[in-house]
């Protein structure tokens, strides 16, 4: 793999990185009961600054627009779908199908900034000289 496809792969983790700790965040914000909690209101800020820092990170090789959609997606479809876990929430059905079509949109989009058949044409020296004979 060459090092540009390593950092590349880098970014992506550190951009799934941020999505968790931005679902981190979300939870904590809720726990905080309006920043009233202090303990969950310190959660919250360290999770908040996790996940500008690891976003800045992973915004250095991936396009702006690409990573935040796929950084508030992640955010925002693991916070609705871990909101009934830690808190008195309700998921329905039609709301999971709708997480499961913003997850089926970020797993796209990461399919899409796959580069395409980047290997060079290989040139053989022969067909230059058999061009170059040709009158």
């Amino acid at each position: 793999m060459s090092n540009t496809g390593s950092s590349a792969a880098n970014s992506w983790l550190m951009l799934l990185l941020a999505g968790g700790f931005e679902i981190g965040y979300a939870l904590s914000v809720g726990g905080s009961d309006g920043f009233t909690n202090l303990s969950w209101s310190l959660v919250a800020v360290v999770f908040f600054l996790l996940t500008l820092w690891a976003l800045s990170v992973a915004l250095r090789t991936i396009e702006v627009s690409i990573g935040y959609a796929v950084w508030a997606g992640i955010g925002a479809a693991g916070a609705a779908a871990l909101g009934p876990v830690f808190f008195d929430e309700e998921l329905t059905v039609a709301q999971a199908m709708w997480l499961a079509l913003i997850i089926v949109g970020v797993v796209w989009l990461k399919l899409a900034d796959r580069p395409s058949n980047t290997e060079e044409p290989v040139v053989t020296t022969q067909g230059a000289e058999e061009i170059a004979a040709r009158p």
